[in-house]
């Protein structure tokens, strides 16, 4: 028969680290069979140790209940996340995210790109309104949390928020019972204050707890907060008041009158809090109250809240539904009751379904489960890869067979060829020696075509009427010293074709425009370049034509 599934689950408290290890029983339910607890230096001066400290107690419990390598759920302090309960209009699902992410970027009182959040859906007491819990928390601080659960061997599997984790364990514990509850929570920091009824659920902190208690000594008794914290455990209980009478020693009742001090302040942060929850989230007066966290073991603090909110007051045992091993302490459980409702929720996340579900994920962990989900698909498409190599190296390795044989044929025939070839080498030679023989004659025979051309084409230019040309002649331009020096120089010169002729102007609308029309139109040709001067004569009253006179650069180096 296989093992059963264990459940570790981490409480990251400011002052305490709690772990418990559950088993799932065959119905599904929770066993406890396991608990580990630790305290952390209270001063808050401390603070930047708080981690270290964190990191080696949890070092000292893995290694006790031998858990190195399983996945752990862990919950925060409400004092380093954010929670804001945010009322939307009501949009189809496909919707939601987006608009919720909207909020998140209103809401959260830091960029965005910074913190790691998350939200659920919970009953609106407003008809077409939708109403979420947002949470998030700085990325640098949950990486810096989360770096040390990883380092005493843990997998990080839920990151929970202890006030959404003590309602699950109601939620499991208490399903029978109808009305609004309160649960108070009062932490080393913090005071959480849950408000529970139907499926209705919210959540406020109060910045007073047990460390409130501990400054108030450390400031009345002028004592380091160490000591101060020793006092309170030792010395201190809420002072009933009235008419009962006080300790005999004068310390004592100077330390009961400052934790009376200090909870009647946090009862007066309830009562306003409780008007809050009736007024602005449409919500029911509590109708009993539920004590939980470390401050409330202090004698006499359940009396001071029967009196105070005029309640049923009682402890949250969130152990109601829950079995303990036989292998467990029972006296220690029943001494630490009130405080396992965290481990409890913690514990109902893996296997369960959870009314609030709540995972804020560092940004590591999603990646790193990102990429272990990927490696099955990673390890198929590698041996897809080596298959379809192997296929290729087959393919290849027919194909150079092949190959050699074809090649062995071909050489033979090569061989039968090579004297065809050097047959045919000689008559490519005797062509070239003929070829270079006939070039001269070939080429006067073109250059003569050449010219006929040439003239042709100037001919085909010249305006119907009113021009001719006289004279054609060639300058050879003479090559000058720098040129004669200048090795970069391409080639000799070419020649120039001096056209010259005459032009009629009282007979053509154009005047001596006509030249310039026969220069553009030669321009156009591809046998020479027409030179931008030209020469013109203008016609006297005696004379019956004007002359004129147009250079042009042959394209080819051609003599008569």
């Amino acid at each position: 028969m296989a093992a059963p599934q264990r459940i570790y689950c981490l409480s990251l408290g400011s002052q305490t680290v709690r772990l418990a290890e559950f088993i799932r029983d065959p119905q599904g339910g929770l066993i406890l069979s396991g608990y580990r607890t630790a305290e952390l230096l209270a001063d808050p001066a401390q603070d930047i140790t708080r981690v270290a400290q964190t990191s080696v107690i949890l070092k000292e419990f893995a290694a006790n209940l031998k858990a190195s390598g399983a996945a752990v759920n862990y919950s925060i302090p409400a004092q380093s996340v954010f929670t804001r309960f945010v009322k939307l209009p009501s949009v189809g699902e496909e919707q939601i995210d987006q608009i919720v992410a909207f909020e998140a970027q209103q809401n959260v009182p830091f960029p965005i790109d910074e913190v790691v959040w998350d939200y659920q859906l919970v009953t609106s007491p407003d008809p077409g309104k939708l109403e979420v819990v947002l949470v998030a928390i700085k990325s640098d601080l949950l990486e810096e949390l989360n770096e040390a659960v990883q380092d005493a061997g843990f997998r990080t599997e839920v990151v929970d928020v202890s006030p959404m984790a003590l309602y699950n364990a109601y939620r499991y514990n208490y399903s029978d019972l109808s009305g609004c509850s309160l649960l108070i929570d009062i932490g080393s920091r913090t005071t959480n204050l849950i408000f529970i009824e139907a499926k209705k659920v919210f959540s406020r902190s109060i910045p007073i707890g047990g460390n409130t208690i501990t400054a108030a000594i450390v400031k009345d008794f002028n004592e380091p907060f160490g000591q101060a914290e020793e006092r309170k455990k030792r010395q201190g209980f809420v002072s009933l008041g009235g008419t009962y009478a006080e300790p005999q020693d004068p310390e004592i009742a100077r330390v009961s009158k400052l934790v009376r001090n200090s909870m009647t302040r946090l009862h007066a942060e309830i009562t306003r809090s409780i008007s809050f929850y009736r007024s602005q989230q449409s919500g029911s007066q509590p109708e009993r109250v539920f004590l939980c966290g470390g401050a409330v073991a202090m004698p006499y603090m359940r009396e001071f809240f029967s009196e105070k909110l005029a309640l049923p007051i009682e402890f949250l045992n969130p152990l109601r539904n829950v079995a303990v091993d036989k292998g467990v302490d029972v006296t220690e459980i029943v001494r630490d009751a009130h405080l396992l409702g965290e481990l409890v929720g913690l514990g109902l996340r893996s296997g369960s379904e959870c009314p609030m579900e709540l995972n804020l994920q560092p940004a590591s962990v999603v990646q790193a489960k990102e990429t272990a989900a990927r490696v099955p698909c990673l390890v198929a498409a590698g041996l897809c890869l080596f298959a379809i190599l192997g296929g290729w190296w087959a393919y290849f390795a027919h194909g150079t067979t092949v190959q050699r044989e074809v090649t062995a044929k071909l050489e033979e025939k090569i061989a039968g060829l090579e004297s065809v070839n050097a047959q045919f080498s000689k008559i490519r030679a005797t062509i070239k020696a003929k070829q270079e023989v006939a070039a001269p004659l070939t080429a006067a025979v073109d250059d003569r075509q050449y010219w006929l051309s040439m003239i042709e084409d100037i001919n085909s230019r010249l305006p119907d009427r009113s021009i001719w040309v006289s004279s054609l002649d060639i300058e050879i331009p003479k090559e000058t010293p720098s040129a004669a020096n200048n090795k970069n120089a391409k080639g000799p010169q070419k020649p120039v074709l001096v056209l010259k002729g005459m032009y009629v102007d009282a007979q053509n609308s154009r005047g001596v425009g006509i030249v310039d029309d026969f220069s553009n139109a030669l321009a156009k040709s591809s046998y020479f370049t027409v030179q931008p001067t030209k020469e013109r004569s203008t016609m006297q009253p005696d004379e019956w034509a004007a002359t004129y006179t147009i250079r042009l650069t042959l394209n080819k180096s051609l003599v008569p």
